[in-house]
Formats: C-alpha cells, sequence, structure tokens
C-alpha cells in the first residue's frame, strides 16, 4: 500500500486518459437499447476512490450515463444480506461460457443461472428484492445514493423505457425462470425493476465512491458503516474476478488483473483489495460487450501502479 499512497494519482490518471484516447475507435456502441445507441462514442472517463480517503478523475468523470449491468454487482449485494445461503440454491457461483442473455444454458440447467452477472441470475437477485420491499425500485435506488454519498442519483427514465420497449429477450429469460419455479414475484414487477436498475444513471466518480466498501473489507470510508461482512465483500469480490465481464474474464484476468464488472452503457468498475476502487466509461464496446478503451485503461492503470490479485 506504501507505494500506492506515494504516487500522483492525478498524473497517473491523466495518463492513463491519453492512453485511452489512443484507442478510441475500435467498438460499437449498444444499438439493441435505442436509448444507449444515441450516446456519443467520444466519451471517456475514469476516477479513483480510495481507502485513505483520496479521490482522482480525469475526462468526462462528473457525467452520469447508464451503468447497465453495472449495477448487478449492487442488487447482488442487497439480496445477499435478504437471503444469505439460500440465495445459492436459485443461482450458481460459476463463469458462464456463454452469452449474457442466453436462454440455451438456462435451459439446459433447468433454470438456474450460471451466475449472478449474466440477465438470468440478475433476475433472480431482483426478484428477492422484488419480493422482500413494498417500492423495490425505491429501495434499489436509495442504496446507490447511500453508498455514493450522492443524493440526486436518479432512474434515467428514457433508458428504462427503451429498455422495457426492446426487452423482449429479457421477458424471455424471466418467464423460463418463472415456469422453472426461480421466480417469486410476478414477472412484470421483476423485469421493471430490472429495467430501472439498469437504467441508473451514475458518473465515473460516483461508482469509485458507491464500490468503495469492496476494498476496505466492506466498510464505508466515509461513515465507518459496516455495508457487508468481510466474507460477503470476499465473495463478491470473487465473483466480479470469474465472471464480471461476461466471456472475456480471463483475458482481462490476464492482462489487468483485479476484481471489476462491467455494463453494456460502457462502464466499468475495478476494485484494488485494501488500497481503491477505479471506474472508468467510453462507450462504445468491443465483442464481449465490455467498453474497449474503458479495459485498455484499466490495463494501463493496473500496470503503471504495480497492482495485481494474482
Amino acid at each position: 500500500m506504501a507505494e500506492t499512497l506515494d504516487i500522483d494519482l492525478q498524473a497517473v490518471l491523466d495518463s492513463v486518459l491519453e492512453r485511452g484516447l489512443k484507442h478510441m475507435g475500435p467498438g460499437k456502441v449498444a444499438a439493441y437499447i435505442p436509448a444507449l445507441a444515441r450516446v456519443p462514442a467520444e466519451k471517456l472517463a475514469i476516477a479513483v476512490s480510495c481507502v485513505d480517503g483520496r479521490e482522482a478523475f480525469a475526462g468526462d468523470a462528473e457525467e452520469p450515463f447508464s451503468i447497465q449491468s453495472v449495477s448487478k454487482l449492487f442488487t447482488l449485494l442487497m439480496a445477499m444480506k435478504l437471503r444469505d445461503r439460500a440465495l445459492w440454491k436459485r443461482v450458481g457461483r460459476e463463469p458462464s461460457g456463454n452469452p449474457f442473455n442466453s436462454l440455451v444454458q438456462l435451459e439446459y440447467e433447468k433454470g438456474v443461472p450460471r451466475n449472478p452477472f449474466i440477465n438470468a441470475g440478475a433476475h433472480v437477485t431482483t426478484d428477492c428484492i422484488v419480493t422482500d420491499n413494498d417500492d423495490p425500485k425505491q429501495a434499489i435506488l436509495e442504496q446507490f445514493r447511500a453508498l455514493s454519498g450522492n443524493d440526486s442519483i436518479q432512474f434515467d427514465l428514457e433508458v428504462a423505457a427503451s429498455e422495457r420497449d426492446h426487452g423482449h429477450w429479457n421477458a424471455a429469460i424471466a418467464n423460463f425462470l418463472k415456469a422453472n419455479g426461480n421466480l417469486e414475484s410476478p414477472v412484470d414487477d421483476v423485469l421493471d425493476a430490472y429495467f430501472h436498475q439498469c437504467s441508473i444513471a451514475m458518473s465515473c466518480r460516483d461508482l469509485a465512491r458507491a464500490g468503495l466498501f469492496l476494498s476496505n473489507r466492506g466498510v464505508d470510508v466515509r461513515t465507518g458503516k459496516r455495508i457487508a461482512t468481510e466474507r460477503k465483500t470476499r465473495r463478491i469480490n470473487a465473483l466480479m474476478a470469474t465472471c464480471g465481464l461476461y466471456d472475456a474474464v480471463g483475458s482481462f484476468a490476464f492482462h489487468v488483473g483485479i476484481p471489476a464488472k462491467s455494463g453494456v452503457g460502457g462502464g466499468i468498475i475495478g476494485v484494488v483489495p485494501g488500497e481503491m476502487t477505479v471506474a472508468v466509461w467510453s462507450p462504445a464496446l468491443d465483442a464481449n460487450g465490455n467498453s474497449y478503451a474503458g479495459v485498455k485503461m484499466l490495463e494501463a492503470f493496473t500496470n503503471t501502479i504495480g497492482r495485481s490479485i494474482y
């Protein structure tokens, strides 16, 4: 940790952003959600939040964007608190080896999703929240506000509506889960909460702050409040390391070397245990649905500070 404390974080992020700019061009903005297709591909951002209280950011790091599947990390936390060990009877903990919206694997495995970060697994975790809360969307929103310290965070209602209007594949997944007895709440209620959680608009700075407890053994650095037990924190980080970047987890582990969770909005949050969280944003995606320039920036960042969990 001493080495990280001695570096000029702002200078590092400025350099990493420059590296990111060199990787702009490849990749395509997610087009299957029309509201996301209109996001300018040239956006680029990085932010870091440290357990010692320091922060640094560069580029468009204070501009909110739809975090999409990055939200699954935080709804997993909520579901783990609500159901504890019972959750793992309904969702697995292994990499999928298939697209994040695969129906084939779900059918083969009789309605038990391979992990909580593919769409089917996220439907299950969201179902836990819907079942156990009178106002699940507000409960989800309040968690993001509390963890980031930003009470102005909102759903992007245009994105949520766009996902609903074009969410036929997610509807098929949810109905298949329901048919196999793996959704407790009505399908429409689960989908409504899921589309809204994915639409949440946050900046890289917000995300880095919100995920910092994962770098601090489950404790909120700002308030000293315990967000998750050390055990749950380790398990969430482990799932991020093995399942957080769709079918690119192996390559990401090889090149970047930290637990992370991505989303098709172009955001990625990464965890350096005991030290910091880092969030990046670049909307253009690679073939696996991860931010092309974002992955390159994270690789440059971990190489520069000399950090890897491996």
